[in-house]
């Protein structure tokens, strides 16, 4: 008899086990659904300019060059993330223009 009641008892915490399991699953799959479903959809520009990157030469950072600050200087285009940089880069090479 105690046989019978081991193996029930085994078969009830297996089947508990697996319905826990199940139901955590589920649980964690709609959470991650939420989180998807809950951001912003990106409006991405069709034309091509938009997809190309453009590096900045002082700090580095890559934009798009539809949203870069441009600057032509001794006929090189150069492109900036910001004025800050634009400043800084222009300050460094009136510099290196002094020295040289």
């Amino acid at each position: 008899m105690t046989f019978i009641v081991r193996m029930l008892r085994f078969v009830f915490w297996v089947v508990v086990l697996s319905w826990s399991v199940a139901l955590l699953r589920r649980l964690v799959r709609r959470m991650g659904q939420g989180a998807l479903q809950s951001q912003a959809p990106v409006d991405v520009p069709a034309d091509t300019q938009a997809r190309k990157l453009v590096r900045d030469p002082v700090c580095g950072m890559h934009i798009a060059e539809v949203l870069a600050l441009p600057m032509r200087q001794d006929g090189e285009l150069v492109h900036f993330c910001s004025a800050a940089c634009r400043e800084k880069y222009l300050s460094e090479t009136r510099k290196m223009a002094a020295n040289g």
